[in-house]
């Protein structure tokens, strides 16, 4: 395996220079985009423990009545 300190180092300047980029054009979301993102996780949360309920009740529901 080759080491090549000056590639590694390249690498490591274009990668930080990315993440520079990203960081410039990003901005805080205005109240209006954050509560719709809240909006939108709280649902997701609760249908993903609404399909996860109903996979306990089959488990513990079934094996009594079987």
């Amino acid at each position: 395996m080759d080491i090549n300190p000056s590639k590694w180092k390249n690498d490591l300047k274009a990668k930080l220079n990315e993440y520079k980029r990203v960081l410039k054009i990003s901005s805080k979301p205005d109240r209006e985009e954050f509560e719709m993102s809240a909006k939108i996780t709280g649902a997701g949360m609760i249908i993903i423990g609404i399909i996860g309920f109903f996979f306990y009740l089959l488990a513990n529901l079934v094996p009594s009545l079987v």
